[in-house]
């Protein structure tokens, strides 16, 4: 009895095609990658395009070391209240109040410190009790009330302001302590020898990006555990390339000038503890589960009131924060302090991921969304941008991440 046996062995690939063929196999599988992770990766790719075009359009001067610190320090308190305001976004909520609770609590400091003398840090503190007294109210409503997140929110942007305006009287209230300016002016202390850089901005810098390779190779090596999709080797080892050449590109402009500002110690802080909370800790996990799908989270077990309740808390407890530094930045409470911070706190999560629906985004997403909007406002600066075209463009540039959100939901589920 014969047996047909068909041959296994691949035909020759012809003469000179088989390198081409495998560059083109590398090619599809990093466009694959990058396809994959398009909300992931599409706003870096954007801001990074954003620097090159106002470097080259304003002469070199959006990253000169003066203007860089000063874009750090100008765009803080917007990036520790996209922080919180993701948080709110991925949970499914939304919070109009942030704005006026910044000019609340700074114009509470000024009274604290200027007319009563109490100590900047007891004063610091209390603040900081102040607005998580604050989003506990309006979470407890949010939560256990079932009242929406935007009727609450709205009726405390509005309850903030006008308390502002009663604290001040209408008027500015200042100077404050110097130990309190630092914190929105401030920068790190010079230490070693003259080396004609920040020297503690040097090894700073350094840590972070050894800290960051190790992290993205660790994450790397977890997900090929569990036999997820990861980027292609020589994918990978651009996107390390890349990152180490930013992350010393920002310490050496930095190092140049005055080196670290205070507050920047304070944000990276605040990514790193924040990153850890939604990416490995319970609670982050079911802050994605209630925003993603509530009812399969509440069968689950997860205690949605009590997560949504302490989201709004932390959210409190930044735009405290964030009031702390604008008010010491500008070295004065103002009444009208905090005027659409809500707007560019959720404009700077959308940028960066977040998802109209919940469930969707990261803390280095608003982050980089916050630096999407902070690079457009001081680009647009130097060029001398009028005020009233830079609103046009920030709307656009809000209706286009929103719109890349919706395509990109209708082409993975296609």
């Amino acid at each position: 009895m014969s047996t047909d046996v068909t041959a296994k062995t691949p035909a020759p690939a012809p003469p000179g095609k088989s390198g081409s063929a495998t560059g083109e196999g590398l090619l599809q599988l990093m466009l694959g990658g990058l396809r994959r992770n398009m909300r992931k990766y599409g706003m870096l790719i954007a801001l990074a395009l954003l620097v090159i075009l106002f470097q080259v359009w304003t002469g070199g001067d959006l990253l000169l070391p003066r203007n860089v610190s000063n874009l750090v320090l100008q765009n803080s308190y917007i990036l520790i209240l996209a922080i919180g305001m993701m948080l709110v976004i991925i949970a499914g909520h939304i919070d109009l109040s942030v704005g006026s609770l910044t000019a609340f609590v700074g114009a509470t400091a000024a009274v604290l410190t200027v007319e009563h003398h109490v100590a900047w840090p007891v004063a610091l503190v209390l603040c900081l009790v102040l607005g998580a007294v604050a989003g506990a109210v309006q979470g407890y409503l949010i939560a256990y009330f079932g009242i929406p997140s935007f009727i609450v929110t709205l009726a405390g942007m509005l309850l903030f302001r006008g308390l502002t305006e009663i604290f001040l009287e209408g008027q500015t209230l200042g100077p404050f302590p110097e130990g309190l300016q630092k914190l929105g002016n401030g920068f790190l202390p010079e230490v070693g020898p003259d080396t004609n850089y920040h020297n503690l901005t040097l090894l700073l810098g350094l840590v972070l990006l050894a800290s960051v390779v190790y992290q993205e190779i660790r994450d790397r090596k977890r997900q090929q555990e569990f036999l997820l999709d990861v980027l292609p080797r020589n994918a990978f080892l651009l996107k390390l390339v890349a990152i180490a050449a930013a992350v010393l590109a920002v310490t050496m402009l930095l190092a140049s000038y005055q080196g670290a500002p205070i507050i920047l110690i304070v944000l990276g802080v605040l990514v790193v503890g924040y990153g850890y909370l939604m990416r490995n800790a319970v609670f982050g996990r079911h802050i994605y589960a209630i925003g993603g799908n509530l009812p399969a989270a509440k069968l689950s077990g997860v205690k949605d009131k009590k997560v949504t309740f302490l989201v709004f808390l932390n959210m409190g407890v930044l735009a405290a924060l964030a009031g702390l530094v604008v008010a010491a930045r500008l070295n004065a409470a103002s009444p009208k302090a905090g005027l659409n911070f809500e707007l560019e706190a959720i404009a700077s999560s959308f940028i960066g991921g977040a998802s109209m629906s919940g469930g969707v985004g990261t803390v280095l997403g608003a982050i980089i969304g916050g630096l999407v909007l902070g690079v457009l406002n001081n680009g647009m600066n130097l060029l001398s941008v009028g005020t009233d075209w830079q609103q046009v463009i920030k709307g656009l540039a809000l209706l286009l991440a929103v719109g890349f959100d919706v395509w990109n939901k209708r082409k993975v589920g296609s």
